[in-house]
């Protein structure tokens, strides 16, 4: 096993904390009292790729609870999936629900399957995972399933509540559904944006480091971490100009992460 992975094994939570350490995009590794949950870890090698993973796929154990936001590769990325399914025997996976199928395919059976759409949640052991649409980059709801492809979530446990937004965009009521679960400990938000250069090659797109500051400006986190900046050269975000303007029109600060560092969340 890793230096690293072992670390944060072994890492104490006391009550009222969380621990986040920072995998890389939207990827984090989170310690909720003696749970580790990971969410949208891409840990595949590929040439695109600006930064390694942290760990390789196959080093992957210990993890009780697997959470992709949508299927996108470095979001669901299913060749880990498949190996963590082996390699986590005791973890279950938490996805949108529309994905019931591709994650069957990663060997993953159902009754290790939480799938969630919107407005849902699902409680495992100490931990509450409630679902929200994301509109990435629209809310493009499944005609036939009426699911949505893609979730952001908030995750609940050890007392302290993590909002990770995954890939999205805002949307007329969104803000009301994050601000219905009161004061969130975290935020972590992606700011890589869109443009039509993206688009054209079938990029889709986030919120802009302004529109990702004015959402942290009206939730007010305690902690706000900028994430899906640093992994492809094609598709980057500015988290110098995230944390300028936050700064400027807001007064508050963010963290902007490194690889692998614990964070400490607070309640």
């Amino acid at each position: 096993m890793s230096a690293f992975l072992q670390s944060v094994l072994d890492t104490h939570v006391p009550h009222g904390q969380a621990v986040l350490w920072w995998m890389g995009q939207m990827g984090f590794f989170i310690k909720m009292g003696d749970t580790v949950l990971s969410v949208d870890y891409y840990a595949s090698d590929r040439d695109t790729r600006l930064v390694k993973a942290p760990i390789p796929a196959s080093e992957v154990h210990g993890i009780d609870i697997f959470l992709g936001t949508h299927n996108h590769l470095d979001h669901i990325d299913h060749a880990s999936w498949q190996i963590w399914a082996n390699t986590c025997p005791d973890a279950v996976f938490v996805f949108p629900g529309l994905h019931v199928s591709a994650i069957l395919a990663d060997g993953i059976d159902k009754v290790r399957q939480f799938p969630l759409t919107d407005s849902t949640c699902c409680q495992i052991g100490d931990i509450t995972i409630h679902a929200i649409a994301a509109a990435h980059e629209f809310l493009a709801r499944d005609p036939v399933t009426n699911l949505y492809p893609c979730l952001q979530y908030i995750i609940e446990g050890n007392g302290v509540r993590i909002y990770h937004a995954g890939d999205t965009l805002r949307y007329e009521g969104m803000l009301p559904k994050l601000q219905s679960f009161g004061k969130l400990d975290a935020a972590i938000l992606p700011i890589n944006g869109r443009d039509a250069e993206r688009y054209r090659r079938d990029c889709i797109g986030n919120m802009t480091f302004q529109e990702a500051a004015d959402l942290a400006g009206e939730l007010k986190p305690s902690l706000i971490i900028p994430g899906h900046w640093d992994m492809f050269a094609n598709n980057p975000g500015d988290p110098e100009a995230f944390s300028d303007y936050l700064d400027a029109k807001y007064g508050m600060s963010c963290h902007i992460p490194k690889h692998a560092e614990p964070i400490i969340v607070k309640a």
